[in-house]
């Protein structure tokens, strides 16, 4: 039996791209299988976050950021003096993974508290798939909590 060689090829139906997937023999993919490829490929996606989540954790639990200096400071902090709207997150992190809400808190609020509004965010959009359009009104909201938040914490 001869197998026609594994290369990638782009395939479209009615001009719509399905996805580019190796052929074993000539023939047409099918949506379905296009579908199955693109969840094969989200699925993948998810296992690589979830496991660099974890790294994470982990290397924050084993390495706590007030007692090693390997991470990385703050540029704006650094040079300008201010505390961003990122500053002491790291330490929020390493607070929330050993239990301390209220140390997470008083380190960066802004960060601990949006994590659980992330995760709900993360639900939703499981539940609710579709395209994705962050509005302006929602963009500027957004930015006007990060401003108020870092004008908040350098009074």
């Amino acid at each position: 039996m001869i197998v026609a060689a594994h290369r990638p090829t782009l395939q479209r139906s009615q001009g719509h791209l399905l996805c580019w997937v190796p052929h074993l023999r000539r023939g047409f993919i099918t949506p379905k299988a296009s579908r199955a490829a693109i969840a094969l490929s989200q699925r993948r996606t998810t296992a690589t976050l979830i496991l660099a989540i974890l790294a994470v954790g982990a290397i924050l639990l084993r390495f706590p950021p007030t007692q090693y200096s390997f991470y990385p400071q703050c540029p704006i902090h650094l040079y300008l003096g201010i505390l961003c709207p990122g500053c002491g997150t790291t330490r929020a992190l390493a607070a929330l993974l050993c239990g301390h809400l209220l140390q997470a808190l008083q380190l960066n609020a802004l960060t601990t508290l949006l994590i659980p509004a992330s995760l709900g965010w993360i639900a939703y959009r499981k539940k609710n798939p579709g395209p994705f359009h962050l509005s302006p009104v929602a963009l500027s909201a957004i930015l006007t909590i990060a401003a108020l938040f870092t004008l908040a914490r350098n009074l």
